[in-house]
């Protein structure tokens, strides 16, 4: 009983310990931010006004009215088009078992190894030859192509693990290939779709280096991209670039906490199924 008690004892010191570690540089960066302009911040150091005008001043200094336009155009379209790929990719290599299709899940499996800094050179050449630099469909098609490798992983290993006897009784009822799909597995398959687009969504909007290449005009670039550009400018000015930094991680944290239930139980899927 006592051992019982002292285990129950350490996990909790252990989680609050790492909730801590978590939260911490968030408290000193919500502290930071409301500090008044321009002044000296020290660590979680109380500012003796808050000053909740550097948010409204760093959205206007950093422009930040065409920076989140342009980080919500690439991210909302390339949330949808990645799914889609990724479901019809997954679904074929899972249920319908294609020609060389252990070699294509191989191909897909060594893409989540492909760093974005050895291509983006490459991609921008490329690119500029069909004339897609300096334009959202250049950077959608590329940030698509960079996170399709997980979303084909992710769905693929998703309709693997369904009961077979799904795909069965719809074969029997005489249920074709897309309205199996689009009938019986992806009614089942809400987590492991709010899993995924939550994460696309979150890895787009984080693109810096792809950005930064693709896109010349400061004014199509997206919130994290400014904000590399926004760190020179004021690099002493320490609470505009909390308000700043706030202000570009805000749509991600909304977005988890709208879709957290899903996510948490498509993340746990795999980890439950027997």
């Amino acid at each position: 009983m006592r051992s019982s008690t002292s285990g129950l004892v350490l996990r909790y010191a252990i989680l609050i310990l790492l909730a801590l570690l978590i939260l911490l540089p968030f408290v000193s960066l919500v502290l930071a931010a409301l500090h008044e302009s321009g002044s000296t911040v020290a660590g979680l150091a109380l500012p003796e006004t808050f000053h909740w005008e550097n948010f409204a001043l760093a959205w206007q200094e950093g422009g930040y009215t065409n920076l989140m336009r342009s980080s919500f155009i690439v991210a909302l379209a390339a949330v949808p088009i990645n799914a889609i790929c990724a479901i019809l990719a997954g679904f074929s290599l899972a249920v319908l078992h294609p020609w060389i299709g252990k070699q294509l899940s191989v191909f897909f499996v060594l893409g989540l190894t492909l760093p974005v800094e050895l291509i983006v050179i490459a991609l921008y050449f490329n690119l500029r030859n069909v004339g897609l630099t300096n334009n959202y469909l250049g950077v959608i098609g590329g940030v698509v192509a960079l996170l399709l490798p997980f979303g084909v992983y992710w769905m693929q290993s998703h309709f693997a693990s369904m009961p077979p006897s799904l795909v069965e009784a719809g074969r029997i009822d005489g249920a074709g290939d897309l309205t199996l799909l689009r009938r019986v597995l992806l009614p089942l398959s809400g987590p492991a779709l709010t899993t995924l687009a939550v994460l696309v969504f979150m890895w787009t909007w984080n693109q810096f280096l792809l950005v930064i290449v693709l896109m010349q005009d400061p004014a199509m670039r997206t919130a994290p991209a400014g904000l590399g550009l926004f760190v020179g400018q004021y690099t002493t000015n320490i609470p505009l670039l909390a308000a700043a930094t706030i202000i570009t991680v805000a749509p991600i944290v909304i977005m988890y906490l709208i879709f957290q239930r899903n996510f948490i139980a498509g993340i746990s899927q795999g980890a439950i199924k027997e």
